[in-house]
């Protein structure tokens, strides 16, 4: 069936074939941020066998993040280089594979499991670069303009969904089994995904579900369709990477969303990391009532996630401006994180609870930075755009769980943690209100595709022109 063209009677009704596409980036979504939490699961009895202070718990928790960081440039690159399909299926299996290994860290002991441990968590982040720039790239293609904040808010709110499903098996696997077993689970689960991964996924233009009706929807509505085409995948245009970061990081608007993704990714990192910690060493639960508990408040994120995307495409469907949509859910989620600080002043907990649910809602709410990616990202460099995107975001997975656990080391409370991550929830609302401006499609000033050696040919001085 041909994509291109006027649909036949057969396929006069658009197929929903991109909502199957967006259903298995939640599910390798929910596996990524499970995988990354399993350290949080573990962490409590980590600590007590390995005798661990709560500064070198920060540096493990923070290992993670920077190999993400570090390779989200190059993730981006092999995105763009070699196409969504393949480069996410390496990512996926690679994971998961390093998160198998993590168990054997069980064998060892003292300063070599400790050692061996960074560095897994290292391997892991490294692994899982490609992720993030990966779905939004996905959702740019599969997705018109009027949908992709539902999109973005859906692969999104996965991370808060893993924690409502996985949060309490890997707290059951622990208390049951050991806490060796997580990981054995989690990464056996993550390989068997990637397989699942590479037989599912396809381009707009290449699916062999997808109609003419649903092809028009897409390449009608603004979605890059193209983006991973055969021919495009077969022939990729070579992008100057140097040119190209230049010219990103020198837009007002897009700096802004990239800091203000560093502020909202700082109250990720806290919950991914010392959350559990804070529950099982603060509120002094168990650790298998700890992983039941942190479900909840990652109930209302994920909620709150779905909620946020649906608000601001209803906005964009209603007339208003993609920089309204984009940004009023921004700033009101970033005002309901902020709620987090009245937990220094409550005893009761299930009052604690509620509250971290409202401010977890509030994340949910406001983490629509990919959809502003696939936005604002230059047609040429998508990976690259959101390879940046992701490495100023997750540079908070360095600084969060290390500043936290200087804090908890300097004053023995976790008060001034939870006044640290406030604080960034409230720099994300000054950048999106008085740095970004107008969000739209970022162009470049100056070319950054770089000529095929054909192109090169035909352009070179003494070349005969062209023509019959």
């Amino acid at each position: 069936m041909s994509k291109q063209g006027n649909p036949s009677n057969s396929d006069a009704r658009a197929s929903r074939v991109r909502w199957g596409i967006l259903a298995i980036l939640f599910i390798i979504t929910t596996i990524n941020y499970a995988d990354r939490a399993t350290i949080s699961i573990a962490g409590p009895e980590l600590k007590k066998i390995l005798n661990l202070s709560p500064v070198q718990m920060g540096y493990i928790f923070s290992a993670f993040a920077w190999s993400y960081v570090v390779a989200q440039i190059p993730g981006g690159w092999l995105l763009d280089r070699f196409g969504s399909k393949i480069t996410y299926f390496f990512s996926i299996f690679f994971w998961s594979l390093f998160t198998l290994m993590m168990g054997w860290v069980g064998f060892l002991t003292g300063a070599t499991a400790v050692t061996v441990l960074f560095l897994l968590r290292l391997l892991i982040g490294a692994a899982e670069a490609p992720s993030f720039p990966g779905n939004s790239r996905i959702t740019s293609a599969w997705f018109p303009t009027n949908e992709r904040g539902t999109a973005a808010a859906i692969f999104n709110s996965a991370q808060y969904f893993a924690t409502v499903l996985f949060a309490p098996l890997m707290g059951w696997l622990v208390h049951s089994f050991g806490w060796q077993s997580v990981f054995y689970v989690m990464g056996a689960l993550g390989i068997v995904m990637a397989f699942v991964w590479q037989k599912t996924i396809y381009g707009p233009r290449n699916h062999p579900r997808i109609t003419s009706a649903e092809f028009a929807l897409l390449q009608q509505g603004g979605a890059l369709v193209d983006l991973d085409s055969g021919a495009q995948a077969a022939a990729p245009k070579k992008v100057a990477t140097g040119s190209a970061i230049r010219q990103l990081l020198g837009n007002r608007m897009l700096l802004g969303v990239y800091i203000g993704q560093y502020c909202i990714t700082t109250l990720t990192y806290f919950f991914l990391t010392w959350f559990p910690v804070y529950l099982v060493q603060e509120r002094h639960m168990t650790i298998l009532k700890a992983g039941f508990v942190a479900a909840l408040p990652a109930i209302a994120g994920f909620l709150g996630g779905i909620l946020g995307g649906y608000v601001s495409d209803a906005m964009i469907k209603r007339g208003y401006s993609l920089s309204a949509a984009r940004k009023t859910p921004i700033v009101a989620g970033m005002l309901m994180s902020m709620s987090m600080i009245a937990c220094n002043y409550i005893s009761a907990d299930m009052l604690v609870v509620a509250v971290m649910s409202l401010a977890f809602f509030g994340k949910g709410v406001g983490a629509l930075g990919w959809a502003v990616v696939s936005d604002t990202s230059p047609k040429e460099a998508g990976g690259l755009s959101g390879g940046l995107f992701n490495t100023f975001g997750n540079t908070a997975g360095i600084t969060t769980p290390i500043a936290i656990g200087y804090i908890l080391q300097a004053t023995g409370s976790f008060s001034g943690a939870l006044v640290f991550v406030a604080a960034n929830a409230a720099l994300a609302i000054a950048c999106y209100l008085f740095i970004v401006g107008d969000i739209k499609r970022f162009e470049f000033a100056k070319p950054v595709t770089l000529k095929s050696e054909e192109e090169a040919a035909l352009a070179a001085p003494g070349a005969p022109a062209g023509g019959n």
